[in-house]
């Protein structure tokens, strides 16, 4: 990565010598751009390899740099350089423009296209452990250079495959994923891979599966010391508790979690919202359950009373019992919706996509799927357009 970097800045020192260039961790876009505008195809045809090597690293950055601010031009700069790598045969530069191609495609739910691509970078990363060379890896390239190709498009397929809800095609790809992080001793991105996994199997309602992914979250976020990542594994622990219904295990995670966001604001504030909801959420069905407790008893009492007096009192026999039928329709008040649900719930209503609400909500797409479920359970409804139609007719959207 150090040779193609300094590649890209020798060709931009060389054309535009005024300007200071930086890589896309320190972007500089817009000046990157200048620079490979005066490259017409003629030039490109007859350009040295030298040449085409920076040009190629120069069109990559552009890659890397657009891919969040911009799509479509993160798309285009990945199809030059994918010309220019095909050409030369560089199989890590087709690798990096067909899985960057594939992820624009992935944001935008375009599912069937963002597979072709992945299936083009696997190629790539097939033919580089083959023995396939370039520039920068005269000899092939090494290893830990090739694990780490699969590992970043295979993490990418779980996930695509999670959301398809193919879980079993999902948590192959994860575990092969785990099987590099594990080699390289990567605790980081193992915690992290199955910290996911548990998220699974908890909207899958598997919750064996779910503490038994969780636990190996924890215990791989502990060995890299990340402090954080054991707190979002608490997180994640009180969402499951909270989904077996036991709350009051699920609250002593939650609030754990909660202390240390609260004393570490700078940390991903989308995280403590989230948390933030999950607390809500099973203080809410505290509240609920404790309501019909005491209506249980309070009729229970009642109906003691009524059985004393009419004994008593040799009375005609009572009337059926007093419960009243629930109204037909539901009121916002009995749906008891959180404020992160009434925001999906709008953004569902102006089209967002997963990606753009998870964008919008600073949360995984993982999340909002698990929010969309919850909403359509509340609802009573099968999908996201009778969700949203239902709630229109209620007049909440």
């Amino acid at each position: 990565m150090k040779a193609f970097l300094l590649s890209s800045l020798t060709l931009v020192l060389a054309l535009l010598p005024a300007a200071a260039y930086n890589d896309e961790r320190g972007v500089n876009l817009d000046s990157l751009e200048r620079v490979v505008a005066r490259w017409t195809p003629d030039a490109v045809d007859t350009a040295t390899q030298e040449e085409l090597q920076g040009l190629n690293n120069a069109y990559r950055d552009l890659m890397r740099g657009y891919n969040i601010l911009n799509g479509e031009k993160s798309r285009f700069y990945a199809l030059k350089a994918l010309a220019i790598s095909e050409r030369m045969g560089w199989e890590r530069s087709t690798f990096d423009a067909c899985r960057y191609i594939g992820l624009q495609y992935y944001g935008r739910e375009q599912i069937d296209s963002a597979l072709v691509w992945f299936s083009k970078a696997l190629d790539a990363a097939g033919r580089m452990a083959a023995g396939s060379t370039s520039p920068t890896a005269p000899e092939g390239y090494s290893e830990k250079e090739i694990d780490d190709a699969y590992s970043s498009l295979y993490g990418t397929l779980g996930n695509l495959y999670n959301i398809m809800d193919s879980i079993p095609r999902a948590m192959d790809y994860y575990e092969k994923a785990g099987r590099i992080f594990e080699k390289y001793g990567w605790n980081e991105s193992n915690s992290i891979l199955h910290y996911n996994m548990g998220e699974t199997w908890v909207d899958e309602k598997d919750f064996r599966k779910a503490e038994k992914e969780y636990d190996k979250a924890l215990e791989y976020a502990r060995e890299s010391g990340d402090s954080l990542m054991i707190v979002n594994v608490w997180k994640g622990y009180g969402r499951l508790y909270a989904e077996q219904g036991r709350n009051r295990k699920s609250l002593k995670f939650l609030r754990l979690a909660d202390a240390y966001y609260a004393a570490h604001p700078d940390y991903s504030p989308g995280f403590r919202t989230e948390n933030l909801d999950y607390m809500k959420e099973v203080l809410s069905r505290q509240k609920r359950q404790l309501g019909r407790l005491a209506g249980g008893l309070t009729g229970a009492i009642l109906v003691a009373l009524g059985f004393f007096f009419r004994k008593r009192k040799k009375a005609a026999p009572a009337q059926a019992g007093s419960a009243t039928e629930t109204p037909p329709g539901i009121d916002w008040e009995s749906l008891d919706l959180s404020e992160r649900e009434k925001e999906i719930l709008d953004l569902l209503s102006k089209g967002y996509t997963t990606p753009q609400m998870a964008q919008a909500q600073n949360l995984s797409p993982e999340t909002i799927k698990w929010y969309r479920k919850k909403l359509l359970v509340k609802f009573d409804v099968a999908n996201s357009a009778e969700l949203v139609n239902k709630a229109k007719e209620m007049g909440l959207i």
